[in-house]
């Protein structure tokens, strides 16, 4: 049975926006800010289904996406850059901001994601083939929704840990392994025109 390489010893011009490969400031900058955008404009995908406290967005493909592409430290900063931004701006799911969405239900998930994207760097750091990024954008999503459902667990005031886990990570499984299977492929077709 064929093994699937987790390392690429390759280095691509995708390789380039991140620091350990020697990226230029300046384009460290605008990795930065463009993948904050991203998830501003993610934030602005939203699904709301009656009785679920969490909505579908599609915010955390920008954050799968920071992790792999700049690496940990900047994606970790990119997606502060995106909880500053939505502290004034409306760029929380649905147009929403300010300091009482990080003490909602969905706090937990939006306060996670600048560790998610640094879990989601560290691993690609190390594994940078194609399935690597899998590796890496699953680890990123194991971040988020550990944290998210903790929070939800008590923001929403679950009468049981099972609620929250149902409501705060099963029904939303298949959606993120989708959008972390097309982060990653997005990733190996970058790595592989550039």
């Amino acid at each position: 049975m064929p093994r699937l390489p987790l390392r690429s010893n390759t280095v691509t011009a995708v390789d380039r926006l991140r620091p350990e490969v020697g990226a230029e400031a300046w384009t460290q900058t605008l990795g930065v800010v463009a993948f904050a955008a991203l998830a501003a404009l993610g934030g602005q995908v939203e699904i709301r289904i009656p009785l679920w406290e969490v909505p579908l967005t599609l915010q955390t493909v920008a954050v799968y996406g920071a992790g792999i592409f700049l690496g940990g430290r900047n994606g970790f900063v990119s997606m502060l850059l995106f909880l500053a931004a939505g502290l004034a701006l409306p760029v929380y799911a649905g147009g929403a901001s300010g300091l009482a969405q990080l003490g909602g239900a969905t706090g937990g998930y939006l306060l996670a994601m600048p560790l998610a994207a640094l879990a989601a760097g560290a691993v690609s750091r190390r594994w940078n083939a194609p399935a690597g990024a899998l590796v890496a954008g699953v680890a990123g999503a194991a971040v988020l929704f550990s944290l998210g459902v903790v929070w939800l667990h008590y923001a929403a005031d679950h009468a049981t840990w099972w609620q929250s886990i149902d409501r705060g990570l099963l029904r939303f499984v298949a959606w993120d392994l989708t959008k972390v299977a097309l982060v990653s492929a997005v990733y190996a077709g970058a790595r592989r025109l550039s």
